[in-house]
């Protein structure tokens, strides 16, 4: 296997195009603690990717048929002007089948559970579009924030990527080591409540290291790192599954926003 951030990395063999279930090691632990993300390559494999992006697709057409307009602002990708699309679906481990079974997945739990224990649920998740040719960037951001848990430790994010996410289409980029660090209030710009993230006075102090992840590969994340993504330039989509996942003990104390509980999904 392989598991890298873009500054350090911790190698063995390579694996085939997708993994069997094993728990990560001491020193891959260690390296998710010390720098608050890590990356596992081809947990799963890219006929799976495929399946999923085939079935996201589907929910996404019958979903903006129906989608009202006070609603737009939300879900539809500002971005984008030549065409109507979305970019963001909430809640698929609920809505989906095929996103239950990779979140019941033996190789992503284990994989979770050596970060926050065993008998883990996912509590929210979303799907990412970042369309090509103009999908927006999302701002710098604490999930811990978003989500208030009583047990910042007791949440991580499984971020799937369905397409390679690179440098030109928009991949995610961490503030190494943020999550030995308080959870900050968070700002809203004028207009969009929802659209919450860390004041620039915080983010001037912080570099902020871009982490490619190729299809089928895992990003896991601290709830309390920094993290964003740039924008899509690119002719190619930059689709992509987060799981938020709790372990036993955790739940959404004084969440920012509102989720519902009732959307947990027992996985071990």
């Amino acid at each position: 296997m392989t598991v890298k951030s873009m500054n350090s990395s911790v190698s063995a063999v390579d694996r085939p195009a997708s993994r069997s279930a094993r728990a990560l090691s001491d020193a891959e632990v260690a390296l998710y603690r010390h720098l608050g993300h890590l990356t596992v390559d081809r947990v799963f494999s890219p006929e799976q990717a495929e399946a999923v992006i085939a079935d996201i697709e589907r929910w996404g057409e019958s979903f903006l048929a129906e989608l009202p307009e006070s609603q737009r602002a939300w879900y539809l990708d500002a971005g984008v002007g030549a065409r109507t699309v979305l970019r963001k679906l909430d809640n698929p481990h609920h809505h989906r089948e095929m996103i239950r079974e990779l979140a019941r997945s033996p190789a992503l739990v284990a994989l979770v559970e050596s970060l926050i224990g065993p008998g883990v649920s996912v509590y929210f998740s979303q799907i990412f579009f970042k369309p090509p040719e103009g999908g927006g960037p999302k701002p710098a951001h604490q999930d811990n924030f978003y989500f208030g848990p009583n047990d910042p430790e007791g949440v991580v994010t499984a971020w799937i990527a369905l397409d390679d996410a690179t440098l030109e289409n928009g991949c995610l980029y961490f503030g190494e080591g943020t999550n030995r660090g308080p959870v900050y209030p968070h700002v809203a710009p004028a207009g969009e409540p929802f659209n919450l993230q860390l004041p620039q006075s915080i983010l001037d102090r912080q570099p902020m290291q871009p982490t490619p992840v190729m299809r089928g590969s895992v990003s896991f994340h601290h709830g309390n790192t920094f993290h964003r993504s740039g924008p899509n330039h690119s002719t190619r989509w930059r689709r992509a599954c987060a799981l938020h996942y709790v372990n036993e003990r955790t739940f959404f104390e004084h969440p920012a926003l509102p989720y519902d509980d009732a959307l947990k999904l027992r996985i071990s």
